[in-house]
């Protein structure tokens, strides 16, 4: 698997590029093919390790501990300044 195909899609194909220079070798072609695909691989890591270091979501935000059990009794609510 290619770091196109690893990036999430199809590999670069050189003939969907559009060059607005006329005379551009081969050579040329394959190098602007090798740089844009490391550069869309790269921008993929980039996403999939921002994801990764988000945190929880939010349903996991949002779960929280259960309450103390309350115990009635003298001096229980002694705290309480209401």
């Amino acid at each position: 698997m290619s770091d196109a195909e690893a990036a999430g899609g199809a590999p670069l194909d050189p003939s969907q590029l559009r060059f607005l220079t006329r005379g551009v070798t081969a050579q040329e072609i394959a190098a602007v093919t090798a740089v844009l695909t490391a550069a869309a691989a790269e921008q993929a890591a980039a996403g999939k390790a921002l994801r990764a270091e988000a945190g929880p979501d939010a349903w996991a935000r949002t779960q929280r501990g259960l309450r103390g059990e309350l115990r009635p009794g003298a001096g229980a609510w002694r705290s309480f300044s209401g």
